[in-house]
């Protein structure tokens, strides 16, 4: 048999894999050519158009806001700053939502600028946008800002004009109020705070007015108020108005909120642009002074006519103040609230001043409780920004009355007590005629700490009126007297004679100097220039605790 021959086997190679078996791609698959980029001219103009439609905002919310009497915030911004000198932050700022269509600004305008000059921080809440409603990211623009004036050291004003809480956003919303009060309370004191009122602030934003400085409101536009009328109707079964419930007539007069009223929007705008040239941009600034008068030559005979002799006799001590200050020109905080005391700044020789006057033409210009928290906090404002204090004196007392005694008095009284006595500011007190009882302590008395005390010969320092004691002092002798009347008449005069003469207070210290009124001015004037360097700190503490 023939041999047969197998072929030899084939060892695999292991690390050999199947070639695959490439198809050209689908045309549909093949990678798009790169995208063509926009030119820098097209970007820049794509962004002005963004920005441009931005700051016109949308036609009908216009429209509707101007049909309303109102402004729209960036009007309000053109009459407020001076022309071209608004730096806008925060523009593109908008809240997230799912569609990716939330407005920009989210509702606030926010920004710096400057006024006659000087550099402001404001804000101003549009009402075109979402109602001007506080959400986070509006909240935030704000709380921003309030950082940035505090950190540069300028006045910060907000410009009102809101629904209030965005519902959509619900606790979120809360604590944006919240972070927002936080700043008001640790800016005050250190930059002037200014809330312009100019539509709706309702609710919980109703705070932010009302921890600030001053307070500007319109006529038939700003209402403020926590609960609104429908919450007042369900609750209490009270039918009131907006304007009712809290529009600015009510919180100039009644309720003391609104510091200024006006009748126009542009008035108050104005009318902040004033008061701003009489404030310090922080606490570690003086005001800003005008070339001095010579106000210390100035002689005012006037005054001898304006003040009649009586101390019982009325007059207005507006007209006084205008015989006192440069050109007559003051600005007064709460015209129409606790009218028997006027709280004023003006200028005495180029430099800014706080009054607080008595007025003898309300209430024969006695201190009430309203009076007396009025007067408290301007004298606080004005120690807490280097405002040297004048406090020109005529008061019978405090006001006498059960409703005065259960509404505290007391306690509202010593709140004036307090923010005398911890001024340390210049501080010149004029007593003009009568200056009774504890009346006389609280309206910055030497005792208190006044460094300057002068009175005119009209003057009638005493524990009270003359008739009044004697009332009290000679009970038992009037009550066994014949003619109780001819006996108090005598005794009321010798009393007058004896414990009210003009040379009592001066002879004991009470007053430095006995000064004619036509020379009230200058002695101010020379006051004020004496007191100029005035260095005065107290003991180290955190913080007193002011009557409440």
């Amino acid at each position: 048999m023939s041999e047969i021959l197998l072929p030899a086997p084939v060892r695999p190679d292991v690390n050999r894999r199947p070639r695959p078996v490439v198809s050209p791609p689908p045309p549909e698959t093949l990678s798009p050519p790169s995208p063509v980029r926009p030119t820098m001219q097209q970007v820049r103009t794509r962004r002005q158009e963004l920005r441009s439609r931005i700051e016109t905002g949308q036609a009908r919310p216009v429209e509707r806001q101007h049909r309303l009497g109102k402004l729209t915030a960036r009007e309000r911004l053109a009459l407020l700053l001076d022309d071209g000198s608004f730096t806008e932050l925060g523009l593109y700022r908008r809240a997230p939502g799912p569609d990716g269509k939330r407005p920009h600004t989210d509702g606030v305008v926010t920004g710096s600028g400057t006024v006659d000059g000087r550099k402001v921080f404001v804000y101003a809440q549009d009402f075109t946008v979402s109602g001007g409603s506080l959400g986070p990211a509006h909240a935030s623009k704000i709380q921003h800002l309030m950082d940035l004036a505090v950190r540069v050291g300028a006045p910060l004003i907000g410009l009102n004009d809101s629904g209030g809480a965005r519902i959509q956003d619900g606790a979120l919303a809360l604590d944006g109020f919240g972070g927002i009060f936080r700043r008001n309370v640790q800016a005050s004191g250190v930059i002037p705070q200014i809330s312009v009122v100019l539509g709706p602030c309702a609710g919980g934003a109703a705070y932010s007015p009302a921890l600030t400085d001053f307070t500007f409101m319109v006529r038939e536009t700003s209402q403020m108020y926590l609960t609104g009328p429908d919450v007042v109707a369900a609750v209490t079964g009270e039918k009131v108005t907006h304007n009712e419930l809290g529009g600015a007539q009510v919180h100039g007069t009644v309720s003391g909120v609104a510091s200024f009223v006006c009748d126009t929007e542009e008035s108050a705008l104005q009318e902040v642009r004033y008061l701003l040239s009489l404030l310090p941009a922080n606490n570690l600034e003086l005001p800003p002074a005008q070339p001095p008068r010579n106000a210390v030559a100035d002689l005012r005979p006037a005054l001898a006519d304006i003040v009649p002799v009586d101390p019982a006799q009325p007059y207005d001590m507006r007209l006084v103040l205008a015989e006192i200050l440069d050109d007559g020109e003051f600005m007064e905080v709460h015209e129409n609230w606790a009218t028997n005391v006027l709280c004023a700044l003006g200028r005495i020789d180029g430099q800014v001043v706080g009054t607080v006057a008595n007025q003898p033409l309300v209430l024969a210009g006695v201190l009430d409780g309203e009076a007396a928290e009025k007067a408290a906090r301007f004298v606080r404002f004005c120690d807490a920004f280097n405002i040297p204090l004048v406090t020109l004196v005529d008061v019978p007392g405090f006001l006498p009355g059960v409703s005065e005694e259960h509404g505290g008095i007391i306690r509202r009284g010593a709140k004036l007590l307090y923010a005398y006595c911890e001024a340390t500011v210049p501080r010149i007190q004029v007593i003009l005629r009568k200056a009774y009882g504890g009346a006389y302590i609280v309206m910055d008395s030497r005792s208190i700490g006044a460094d300057l005390a002068l009175a005119w010969p009209t003057n009638e320092v005493a524990v009270m009126g003359a008739e009044a004691a004697v009332n009290v002092v000679h009970r038992r002798e009037m009550a066994a007297a014949g003619d109780p009347a001819r006996l108090r008449a005598s005794l009321a005069q010798q009393y007058q004679e004896t414990m009210m003469s003009p040379d009592f207070a001066v002879e004991r210290g009470l007053v430095d100097d006995i000064v004619d009124p036509a020379l009230t001015r200058a002695a101010i004037a020379a006051g004020l220039e004496m007191l100029s360097g005035k260095r005065l700190t107290g003991p180290e503490r955190k913080h007193g605790n002011a009557p409440q």
